[in-house]
């Protein structure tokens, strides 16, 4: 079956992504934009380096031209965030992507998004998650992809001039520009390359790159950003001695960061870090928003500049409605994805990564020095997370436990107060843990912050052991 979760639809290759159910969301959307006489307006499509993905991404472009619906194409693959901003900067109700992110390799999905470029809600991904496990195949109106591109049902787009163009707009080129920063890229076999290069070179940065070529099994690393998977990018900056390490996951909206003495900057801090840049150096205001996983250092920033820091639930599109709700500066998550106000609504590793090269050319401070500096002026939190694989039945065990039953463990520290909008989190003062399923993954994690990532580490595994899944910190 077709299941929607906090990213998107993503599903195993050849299980549940296959061409069939590609074909069923594809109708779904195309009837929905046709009964909400959007249908000529068209849709933009894309696609990143995965297995499959043009081949469904073609799949799906045949059968929205053959219901009716005119396709923008772009045909080589991009990141997710340049489809995103093509379906603002051509205002279009809908677009797509076919991806699944961070996920392993042996998976592939499609994300949703909707006008102004956000990541499409519950409201807009369950119904068509419905009327696609509803839609019998035969039913389907599908158009041969050349005689669709012959005829103009489906249109070849290159989106990518007005998109890194946008960026560079929004960067402090200049300031790049008198430094001379040498930076070491990881695109870890995704789509960011060309598009990172780009906006470095434009900038008068000398850029170094590691694995780049096309690899549909990313290495046979997962392609996601963590101290884990960046141990070639630690070791390549310390060889080209480089000011940082810039990596992005598969389809570059997650940034992760290696600074100059090779060692792993969270997400937590590089979130944090660059609220603080647009605070103190550029006198820039706003509130952040952050998800419910994702470190309360961000609201210490905010309040010692009068600002608000607003809690949502995981999935980027939570945090994109918070963030027009309260007209937010900016707005992240723990996993390496965050905006800020004025770029697109969804989240970006290019124009994340351009940020940092600003901050450090502006601010003249090695990265290690900065993240020092942080901590002197708001006080350590430091993050642990943990996750494990599940069985249906230790999911419906543990959801009962935690969600149903309301149970929790003996804490050594006074409980505050305990929240149940996504997952479970309890409350402490200064601290937190929380429990909560994936919405892309069988699979439940547990986070906590604290002090010390001693300190953390311990909460999570109290957390563990009451839900009885095994730990080892």
């Amino acid at each position: 079956m077709i299941a929607f979760g906090t990213g998107g639809w993503r599903a195993v290759i050849g299980d549940d992504f296959i061409r069939e159910n590609i074909q069923r969301v594809a109708a779904a959307l195309a009837r929905r934009m046709i009964r909400e006489k959007c249908a000529e307006k068209g849709i933009c499509v894309g696609y990143d380096r995965r297995f499959l993905s043009r081949e469904a991404c073609i799949w799906f472009a045949e059968v929205m031209a053959g219901e009716g619906v005119h396709v923008y194409f772009v045909n080589l693959s991009c990141p997710t965030p340049q489809i995103m901003f093509t379906v603002k900067h051509l205002r279009l109700q809908y677009g797509a992507m076919v991806t699944a992110s961070h996920n392993p390799a042996i998976y592939n999905g499609i994300k949703l998004f909707t006008l102004g470029g956000r990541d499409a809600t519950e409201t807009v991904t369950a119904p068509i998650q419905d009327e696609a496990n509803a839609i019998e195949p035969g039913s389907i109106r599908r158009a041969s992809f050349e005689e669709a591109l012959r005829d103009g049902g489906i249109e070849f787009i290159d989106p990518r001039d007005a998109y890194l163009d946008s960026i560079l707009a929004q960067v402090d080129t200049d300031a790049i520009r008198r430094r001379r920063l040498r930076v070491v890229l990881d695109p870890m076999f995704g789509t960011s390359l060309t598009g990172l290069m780009t906006i470095l070179y434009t900038a008068r940065c000398d850029v170094d790159v590691i694995n780049d070529r096309h690899d549909a099994f990313f290495g046979r690393h997962l392609p996601a950003p963590s101290p884990e998977t960046l141990t070639d990018l630690q070791q390549a900056v310390r060889e080209h001695n480089a000011a940082v390490g810039i990596a992005t996951d598969g389809d570059a909206d997650r940034l992760g960061i290696i600074d100059e003495k090779g060692s792993y900057i969270s997400a937590n801090e590089i979130l944090t870090l660059l609220y603080y840049y647009l605070l103190e150096y550029k006198g820039w205001r706003g509130a952040a928003v952050r998800n419910i996983a994702t470190t309360h250092l961000l609201d210490r920033v905010a309040a010692a500049y009068g600002q608000e820091c607003y809690e949502v639930p995981v999935g980027f599109k939570h945090i994109s409605s918070g963030m027009e709700a309260h007209d937010a500066l900016i707005g992240g998550e723990s996993s390496g994805g965050l905006t800020v106000r004025g770029h697109i609504s969804g989240k970006d590793g290019l124009y994340a990564a351009s940020l940092l090269v600003e901050m450090l050319s502006v601010t003249g401070k090695p990265l290690s020095v900065l993240i020092d500096n942080l901590y002197a002026r708001f006080g350590e939190l430091h993050t642990a997370e943990y996750d494990w694989a599940l069985t249906p039945e230790n999911k419906t065990r543990i959801r009962q436990m935690i969600m149903t039953d309301k149970k929790l463990p003996a804490f050594k520290k006074p409980v505050q107060r305990v929240s149940y909008l996504d997952g479970c989190k309890v409350y402490f003062d200064g601290a937190w843990v929380i429990v909560r399923f994936s919405g892309t993954e069988p699979r439940v994690r547990i986070f906590a912050e604290d002090d010390t990532i001693h300190h953390a580490k311990t909460l999570v595994g109290t957390m563990a052991d009451f839900v009885g899944l095994p730990f080892d910190a």
